[in-house]
């Protein structure tokens, strides 16, 4: 005796298993998109044309930041060091390199909610720190929220006011700096995924952002010198 019953494919069980039905499938198959899109938008941003760019560092691209449109970039090499309060004059404001303080500003992911002293902050950057800088008089109270959401609890990152910078933002790492007008540019994300503690970008890989017991009390930091350095300043490439 024959069964004129069949089955199709989809609904028949393998032996040993479980039947999936299709809305499970399909609800898999979309939270598996969702987080392989979301760990792309982690590293990646899109220039003016809508093309992407992975801007997280690797061999084959050592410095992803330099297709970051515009990045300003400065060969600096290993600088000497000064002791406070002697000054160092900058060739560029906010600095990204040169002599700095022997001691380096706290960079464990601080909002400083005070302009700090731009010699320790750049030795900062020598250990491979961003350094997020804007200007008070051109962000609101919820702007510099968003900002500070970059750099809260971010390791080797920093925050703070710099008076008449003459951008909203702009970004320092070593050698690098990007000036922005919006706090919510995609760029903000791209320069710190290319450039926070990049070893290809800054001289010391490895160095420590933290101060505990060193000559950098991030509760009451050296404050900002709005002044020109004077004569007695010394030299960007502490010569």
């Amino acid at each position: 005796m024959t069964n004129d019953r069949s089955e199709s494919p989809q609904s028949q069980s393998k032996p040993g298993g479980l039947r999936r039905p299709p809305w499970l499938v399909a609800a898999a198959v979309a939270v598996v998109g969702v987080v392989a899109v979301g760990a792309y938008v982690l590293t990646a941003g899109s220039d003016d044309t809508g093309e992407a760019h992975d801007f997280a560092p690797s061999a084959d691209n050592p410095d992803p930041s330099l297709a970051i449109e515009g990045i300003v970039t400065v060969d600096y090499g290993p600088a000497d060091h000064v002791q406070a309060p002697q000054r160092v004059a900058y060739d560029q404001s906010p600095p990204f390199g040169g002599a700095h303080d022997q001691y380096w500003a706290t960079c464990t992911g601080i909002v400083y909610p005070d302009a700090i002293r731009t010699e320790n902050a750049v030795h900062s950057l020598e250990h491979g720190a961003v350094w997020v800088t804007y200007d008070p008089d051109r962000l609101s109270a919820d702007d510099v929220t968003a900002l500070a959401a970059h750099v809260e609890g971010e390791p080797y990152t920093l925050m703070s006011p710099y008076p008449g910078l003459g951008s909203a933002v702009s970004l320092q790492s070593w050698g690098h700096q990007l000036r922005l007008d919006d706090v919510h540019d995609q760029r903000i994300a791209d320069f710190l995924v290319a450039l926070r503690q990049n070893p290809n970008t800054y001289p010391e890989p490895g160095a420590t952002c933290s101060t505990v017991g060193g000559g950098f009390d991030p509760a009451d930091p050296p404050p900002f010198d709005p002044s020109a350095p004077g004569v007695d300043a010394v030299p960007v490439d502490g010569n």
